[in-house]
């Protein structure tokens, strides 16, 4: 579904100088498949997002969805950030209804759906609510119902946990996975937890120190669906021990490696 090919990102420093925040990144995802993103502070994490997104463009190299080069954000995309980011005075139906309002697709059935997506996520009682009125971990939940009320193909999500308590986290991964079971999209997924990458993702994309390169691609092989029992699968603390040693690992050198 998704083809990034020797992509790279420079930004401009306020002195003039030149960041190279990305190097020579090519990745290919599956269509339905969930691609989690993790290396160590500034390696280029959220820049990868944003370029396949389309929120910014490359300096070098391409992104490719179904065929088609990006250039902007696409109908077919949702994307949740850390910060749910939501209206503040408007209610939690209508925060999850607002992408279709922008789109003039605003109508009784997709009504139904945001209606039947926030009942899925334990929402269905808070509709008329405020996003003040409800907890940190309830208003994400509104964030990623908002993501797929207009039924994307692709979810970007950037580390959309980050800001949670340890156990709101777990609690939403677990949630994503729900949902992802329910309705399969393709998901990339950003995150600094090397255990919530693990349990998330069909595979881990390991960045190296800036300039971001991919380091590694590391493939899950726990069966779906997953939950907390996964965690004592021997592969998924072989995965974690796999992915840290690359991360910790000051000899790191990028490439196309694949375990």
């Amino acid at each position: 579904m998704i083809e990034v090919s020797d992509l790279s990102q420079v930004f401009v420093a306020e002195d003039g100088g030149k960041v190279t925040a990305l190097t020579d990144v090519s990745l290919d995802i599956a269509d339905n498949e969930i691609v989690t993103i993790v290396g160590p502070s500034g390696c280029g994490k959220s820049t990868l997002l944003r370029l396949i997104s389309g929120l910014i463009k490359p300096s070098g190299g391409s992104v490719v969805i179904d065929g088609e080069t990006v250039k902007e954000p696409r109908a077919d995309m949702g994307i949740v950030f850390q910060a749910p980011t939501l209206l503040p005075w408007a209610t939690i139906l209508d925060n999850v209804l607002f992408p279709l309002k922008m789109m003039g697709r605003l109508d009784a059935k997709a009504t139904e759906r945001a209606k039947s997506l926030l009942t899925m996520v334990g929402l269905g009682d808070f509709m008329q609510h405020r996003p003040r009125q409800l907890s940190g971990g309830m208003q994400q939940r509104a964030a990623i119902c908002r993501a797929l009320v207009h039924q994307p193909k692709l979810i970007l999500m950037d580390e959309p946990f980050g800001a949670l308590d340890a156990l709101t986290r777990e609690q939403m991964s677990i949630e994503l996975l729900r949902i992802w079971n329910a309705d399969k999209k393709t998901i990339l997924f950003v995150t600094h937890s090397i255990p919530e990458a693990v349990l998330l993702g069909d595979r881990v994309v390991v960045m190296s120190p800036r300039p971001g390169r991919i380091a590694e691609i590391v493939t899950v092989p726990l069966s779906r669906p997953r939950d907390f029992e996964s965690e004592e699968d021997p592969e998924f603390r072989r995965c974690c021990n796999r992915i840290r040693n690359l991360i910790y690992n000051p000899n790191l050198t990028a490439g196309a490696r694949h375990a």
